[in-house]
């Protein structure tokens, strides 16, 4: 073995020997590329038409994602719709692309975009008379370890309800699939039928057609030199050719993005990382197969693998300390005049891969190495791209950031395209949101997180994944460095917060699994302290905003379904889109007449902030709004002594008959001046405390003394979802987001159809409710074992899939596994028994009354009912 691994190194460094440039820097050719037309310019697109004054969209980027836009905007009928490419179509990262199609992903909402992409790829050839080299013999990851296929089987699970096919297959089936591999340590492998390859270049060309075909323009050679906004909310996009006045731009430009997000003062979270395959001579014992192999994906190896012609294509993905990152690019820019190049590459950086390529693919040990492709692709902090409208500025959007931009291109098109002619996003994809990073990540955060999720690829994707690198940020609340090793802290937007806490006894740290680990004990004895005595959370990551002026609340009228709270008072409302979907879930309090406090989940901040802002220009309010989120700090007590903690500290009256539920109270509390608002997320009695960050550790050690007499400690998100969950309070992103409706979610409550302000959505969900629901929210016990529910498992009934989990938890108080579910009408009654499956398993389950446990303002309204009748 050591002397093939030898050879094979010889042959290699010969190989790159031809293709030597100076380290660290682009090449300018491959001499050996079996790509002739990545190197062919697009004839019947140049210069020589007429130049258009101005467009719907301008499109900047000449990659697949950018094509495949113009081909989706142009084909749903939008006119004028322009594309600039700085020099010629698939220049950047499209060209050298392996060209990997699947349906898999670990993710929910991007499984419909990886759909959509080969749907679409399946059809173009037909439609625009272009080949587009799309192949499509399946796909294996394999597994190799028992933990692999646990992951397997939960990945299952979360996909049974889509309409994507997949299944858990043995090594008979995998041996079939793919003859040439060594079984010796295959267990099972995860199959998706449908899966393959794609020519790049041909695709994005094909996509380049359709666009003509549909009315598009596409410009090479016409690299943007500015951008300026213009006082009515459109663009003069600025070129050597000339200017176009633009009603939008999108920033499809790849590793080019963050050049075009300067120029209207962002700094994109994106950065280049180098990546590498090898491609092979003729295998005989590939050449004499009767079909294609499946591709395969080597988990445990972290490469993929699949045929290229009559040889083979692989390519790995190092570790996070051997892998390269173009981090010159970052702080320099790209270099100029660089397009279809590519990096020298680096042999022992990927011996450890090729070496277990190897040894599950053996005939890769007599194979001739033809080619090294070492190329920048565009990684964001957690791997996934930025795609969507822009907080901060009108009429921006991205789709930038594509790791994978071969099988999100066609999808991405399709989302963007749906997204931009009818006003919203036609489903869910809010992990995908470019206003997810903020300020707060810096270079520093950017590297070191594209160094983590490049080496962990191919990781074991647990539920519940945390990863540590580059943490923490800059944003830090006021008690972390009192908390940061007292527990297990989780990453929110930016911030850290505590998911539990540690005793003196416990297993600690972070230890992920499949089943119940070592948090689970500790969260139940958290929720114990808040259901009998009182504990602390720290809510810091809360997105908040101060909206005021003569418009505010005509403007909150317009955005929220519910009506607005009165002065000293607090309300749960929703912001839906024109089609009646629930866009956001946030906490409105009157501060003072016309002055209001928006609160909203951590991972909502500039989501929500952008749809409101894009309200306010459409709209013409007068209103002035202010982002909070980092200047406030935000704790909340919790429990039946929550009370009696407060009461030592002010002299404000915390009675009930002092201090009702929902109100909001400006407070003295240890000397600290702070804005009390009586509500929690627990359901049980307490509040939120809102006090200026350089407050808030001394008004929290000034509440753990004074709750020491009361058993006062603290507690963590893991406790609080498991104990919102027995209340029957829904979840942002969870129960609702834009996939569902306010009624469906059972969220009727909130929702005033009948007030005056004629809300965005309200005709919507007045045809809805006309209608009536085909599916409902339902909440369900499951009667499980060593696991629970946490969202997006399949729910069956009579061996059919009737529908899916949206959250989970153990409710320590009923000692049972909680979900909501759902589940068609027929199928919503109380009583009525489903399962879940979890893990490969199917576990009974039947739906309850909600809630289980009543929130505490409704035990007190019942207690006082029944005096008055006694």
């Amino acid at each position: 073995m050591a002397r093939i691994l030898n050879l094979i190194r010889v042959q290699l460094r010969r190989d790159l020997a031809s293709c030597r440039g100076v380290a660290g820097q682009p090449l300018r050719t491959i001499s050996c590329t079996s790509r002739k037309q990545a190197e062919e310019s697009d004839a019947s697109s140049v210069l020589g038409k007429r130049w258009k004054d101005t467009a719907e969209t301008v499109i900047i980027g000449g990659g697949c994602v950018g094509v495949s836009l113009a081909y989706h905007l142009a084909k749903a009928g939008m006119k004028d719709v322009v594309l600039l490419e700085k020099t010629e179509l698939t220049a950047g990262s499209t060209w050298h692309a392996a060209g990997l199609t699947t349906y898999y992903h670990p993710g929910i909402n991007l499984k419909k975009i990886h759909h959509d992409s080969i749907k679409l790829y399946e059809t173009l050839e037909a439609e625009t008379g272009q080949a587009v080299g799309l192949h499509q013999p399946g796909s294996i990851r394999i597994a190799s370890t028992p933990i692999r296929v646990d992951e397997m089987k939960y990945q299952m699970t979360r996909t049974h309800w889509h309409v994507t096919e997949q299944y858990l297959i043995g090594p008979e089936k995998i041996q079939e699939l793919f003859p040439l591999l060594n079984m010796d340590k295959v267990l099972a492998g995860l199959y998706t039928p449908g899966d393959g390859h794609i020519d790049p270049y041909s695709l994005t060309m094909a996509l380049a057609a359709g666009a003509r075909m549909y009315g598009a323009q596409i410009y090479n050679n016409a690299p943007v030199t500015s951008l300026k906004p213009t006082s009515d909310g459109k663009w003069d996009v600025q070129t050597s050719h000339g200017t176009i006045r633009a009603n939008r731009i999108v920033n499809t430009a790849g590793f080019w993005a963050r050049e075009v997000g300067k120029m209207i003062g962002f700094e994109h979270p994106t950065i280049p990382v180098h990546h590498q395959y090898i491609v092979t001579a003729t295998i005989p014992e590939v050449k004499a197969l009767k079909k294609e192999l499946a591709v395969i994906r080597d988990l445990e190896g972290s490469y993929y693998l699949r045929q290229e012609r009559d040889g083979l294509l692989f390519g790995p993905y190092e570790k996070m300390e051997k892998m390269v990152l173009q981090d010159s690019w970052v702080r320099d820019g790209v270099p100029p005049g660089f397009g279809k190049e590519l990096f020298e590459s680096d042999l022992d950086r990927i011996m450890e891969h090729v070496e277990k390529a190897m040894e599950m693919v053996p005939v890769l040990k007599k194979a001739d190495i033809i080619n090294i492709v070492s190329g920048p692709i565009t990684y964001t902090p957690d791997l996934l791209p930025m795609v969507g409208p822009h907080c901060g500025v009108r009429n921006y959007w991205t789709a930038i950031g594509f790791g994978y931009g071969i099988i999100h291109a066609g999808g991405i098109g399709k989302f963007l395209s749906e997204w931009i002619t009818n006003g919203e996003p036609p489903y869910d994809l809010i992990e995908c949101d470019p206003n997810r990073y903020g300020k707060w990540t810096d270079v520093p955060f950017i590297c070191a997180k594209a160094r983590e999720s490049y080496g962990f690829n191919n990781v074991v994707g647990y539920p519940k994944e945390e990863r540590f690198a580059g943490r923490p940020t800059c944003r830090t609340s006021g008690v972390y460095e009192l908390l940061k090793d007292k527990g297990s802290m989780g990453f929110h937007a930016g911030w850290e917060q505590p998911h539990w806490f540690y005793k003196p006894g416990d297993d600690i740290g972070y230890k992920p699994s499949f089943q119940r680990t070592n948090w689970f004990g500790p969260v139940g004895r958290e929720c114990k302290l808040v259901m009998e005595k009182v504990g602390v959370i720290d809510l810091t990551p809360f997105g908040k905003f101060i909206v005021k002026g003569k418009d505010s609340h005509k403007l909150l009228d317009r955005l929220f379904a519910n009506t607005m709270p009165k002065v000293g008072m607090t309300n749960i409302s929703h912001m839906l889109t024109p089609s009646g979907k629930v866009y956001a879930e946030v906490t409105i309090t009157q501060l003072a007449p016309g002055r209001f406090l928006l609160v909203t989940g951590s991972g909502s901040e500039l989501h929500d902030l952008r749809w409101i802002e894009t309200e306010v220009a459409q709209g013409g309010y007068d209103v002035d709004i202010t982002n909070v989120t980092e200047d406030i700090g935000v704790l909340g007590i919790a429990g039946p002594n929550s009370r009696k903690v407060l009461q030592k500290l002010t002299n404000e009256d915390m009675s009930e008959a002092g201090f009702k539920f929902l109100h909001c109270k400006s407070i003295q509390l240890a000397g600290k001046p702070v804005r009390a608002i009586r509500i929690s997320y627990t359901g049980e009695l307490g509040w939120e405390l809102y006090t200026d960050q350089k407050d808030l550790a001394a008004v929290y050690l000034a509440m753990m003394e004074a709750g020491k007499d009361e058993g006062i400690d603290n507690f963590g998100t893991y406790a609080m979802a498991s104990l919102r969950l027995e209340k029957g309070f829904r979840g942002w992103g969870a129960e609702m987001n834009c996939d569902t409706n306010p009624l469906e979610a059972g969220l009727d409550y909130f929702i005033k159809l009948n007030k005056p302000a004629d809300f965005i959505g309200k005709a919507a969900l007045q045809e809805i409710k006309a209608k009536g629901l085909n599916r409902k929210l339902s909440y369900i016990a499951v009667n499980t074992d060593d696991i629970d529910p946490e969202g997006n498992e399949t729910v069956w009934y009579n061996d059919k899939v009737v529908g899916n989990t949206t959250s989970g938890a153990y409710s320590y108080s009923s000692q049972q596994s909680l979900a909501f579910a759902y589940l068609p009408l027929e199928l919503s009654t109380l009583g009525q028994k489903v399962e879940v499956e979890l893990l490969g398993k199917k576990y009974p389950a039947n739906v309850i009354q909600e809630p289980l446990i009543h929130t505490e303002p409704t035990r007190t309204r019942l207690q006082k009912k029944a005096q008055s009748k006694a």
